[in-house]
């Protein structure tokens, strides 16, 4: 067993580093150019809020490989089952000769998943993988094409889940055409629903049911599929009851209710899954990212009578729920109920949120502060009366948290939002330092 990785930040070479930089030459002479790297620091360890690079800096982690290290790099308990798993077999694909690690994530998920009806769980490699998959079913199920996303939604990179996702740069530019039978629905966005938020419920909810029945028809659509918090698209989330609303038409209509909880998913916003916020049970949800402690695992989890439809060898694939991949999402999962991750995911709201507020009042281009759970964002604006988007500001941010050794991230479809995703085992300790450095990155930036 080596080390822990000490807890503190270290800046031991400018951010990034002599040895970053050598390994970022090469990778610009042997990796795609389309393969982007948002921060070009090597990493060579991690461990819980720490990411040590090459050169010796110890970099906070506030953003856990974009949600999927939730229980922190280096748990004991997923090292421990994927070594157990690697020394008797890495794979034999479960469609050829299957094994019980398989069948007990699946068995997992139909347990833990919203809602106390009978289910069935397939398990696939990405999330991009899994929603694909989701669609497969509905469609096949309800006999019916159409597909409704969202605004600002944002789905996977694959040919279907791109004409799902709604942002053209970098997901979509020159890449069509796309997967016919997707339209697009307006997303409720409170802060930015044109009559204020308080209107946004019941009118986002009556633009919503009214462009299905006028552009495709209800008797026409297999599905619609939201992320009850939008990731990429910027972290937004929807008025209490919009979910419950949509969920509940979707019933009325025969039409399957997709949840795509990719990045919401496990213990992320404070509960098992997002949709547990709102009461709601989906016909279909989409899992992956925090599910397997970083190894790569998807699970799409439905109602038995929609995933049983499917007719022998329509689902699968060759390295869908590898034995390691699997291993590793029970221990995960073992760690998330033994650790309570659930309610450290509220207590790292507790302390992000507040700090975030405080920034807020300090600086008047924080337009909105938004999020559950360890799932928080602020949104940056250059005339706050308007609401002006400022990617410029953000990215200026975003690289003088870089410099100071804080790992963050931004999304949202006009780049102007900062999301905070950090590992659930992070301590408060770093927590804060993190924040004093974001606070001293605004101060610095904005003079």
């Amino acid at each position: 067993m080596s080390q822990p990785l000490e807890q503190r930040r270290i800046l031991a070479t400018a951010i990034p580093g002599p040895r970053s930089q050598e390994l970022s030459a090469r990778k610009a002479a042997a990796v795609s150019a389309g393969v982007s790297t948002g921060l070009p620091v090597y990493v060579d360890r991690v461990q819980d809020g720490i990411l040590r690079d090459v050169d010796g800096n110890q970099l906070i982690d506030f953003g856990a490989g974009i949600a999927v290290t939730t229980v922190g790099n280096g748990n004991q308990r997923v090292v421990d089952a994927v070594s157990r798993q690697i020394r008797d077999f890495t794979h034999t694909c479960f469609m050829v000769t299957p094994y019980e690690e398989y069948v007990a994530v699946a068995e997992r998920l139909n347990e833990l998943t919203p809602g106390s009806h009978e289910k069935r769980s397939a398990l696939f490699n990405s999330g991009a993988e899994a929603v694909e998959n989701a669609v497969k079913i509905a469609r096949h199920v309800t006999g019916r094409d159409a597909v409704i996303a969202f605004e600002h939604g944002y789905h996977g990179r694959t040919n279907l889940t791109m004409a799902l996702t709604a942002k053209n740069m970098p997901y979509k530019h020159r890449f069509g055409p796309f997967a016919g039978e997707v339209y697009r629905a307006p997303m409720a966005y409170p802060y930015r629903w044109a009559t204020g938020a308080e209107h946004c419920l019941e009118e986002a909810f009556e633009a919503f049911t009214t462009m299905v029945h006028a552009q495709v028809g209800e008797e026409n659509t297999a599905a619609v599929i939201i992320e009850p918090i939008q990731g990429e698209g910027g972290f937004i989330v929807p008025p209490d009851g919009y979910l419950a609303r949509v969920a509940d038409w979707c019933r009325e209509h025969g039409i399957v209710f997709i949840a795509d909880e990719v990045q919401t998913g496990f213990a992320r916003t404070g509960d098992w899954f997002a949709c547990n916020h709102d009461g709601v049970v989906p016909d279909l949800i989409t899992t992956a990212k925090g599910i397997a402690g970083g190894m790569p695992l998807a699970g799409v989890t439905g109602r038995a009578e929609l995933m049983d439809a499917v007719h022998p060898g329509g689902l699968g694939g060759t390295y869908g729920g590898n034995p390691v991949a699997c291993a590793a999402a029970l221990a995960s999962i073992e760690t998330m109920e033994r650790d309570d991750l659930r309610t450290r995911a509220k207590a790292i709201e507790g302390v992000i949120v507040p700090r975030l507020q405080a920034l807020a009042e300090r600086h008047g281009v924080i337009g909105d502060v938004r999020g559950r759970g360890a799932m928080l964002a602020i949104e940056l604006v250059s005339d706050p009366a308007r609401k002006t988007p400022d990617p410029a500001l953000t990215a200026a941010v975003n690289e003088a948290c870089h410099a100071q050794g804080l790992v963050t991230l931004t999304c949202g479809t006009f780049g102007n939002v900062f999301r905070f995703l950090p590992p659930l085992t992070i301590g408060d300790d770093l927590l804060a330092e993190g924040l004093d450095i974001l606070d001293t990155a605004f101060a610095t930036v904005l003079g």
